[in-house]
């Protein structure tokens, strides 16, 4: 990953306005920020929430709060706490989430 074309600078995640994202059930709530060709994201899973689609786009993603169940189209699972984190690459294992008692996270992609 090449990090360029942004300077230094501090941000207050509770000052980004949120945008919705329904999932095939409950709701995501993504607070955006765009730093040259990468994105950053703190992101709310409802309770209940299911992907509506299997993502193929790359992602660095920790959670921070409640859990998150990660399925692989390959059907492996992942089960995310506070403290853990996943990658994948661009392209790599389609895979999509899910959680029954909402989740917060922190995504780089």
């Amino acid at each position: 990953m090449q990090m360029s074309d942004f300077p230094f600078g501090v941000t207050d995640w509770s000052a980004i306005a949120p945008t919705e994202h329904p999932g095939a059930s409950g709701m995501a709530l993504w607070r955006t920020c765009q730093f040259g060709n990468i994105r950053v994201r703190m992101v709310e899973y409802s309770a209940g929430y299911l992907a509506d689609h299997w993502c193929r786009k790359g992602h660095i993603l920790l959670c921070l709060e409640g859990e998150l169940l990660t399925e692989l189209a390959d059907g492996r699972r992942f089960m995310l706490t506070p403290g853990l984190s996943y990658q994948v690459e661009d392209e790599g294992e389609p895979h999509r989430s899910s959680t029954q008692t909402g989740a917060r996270l922190f995504i780089v992609d």
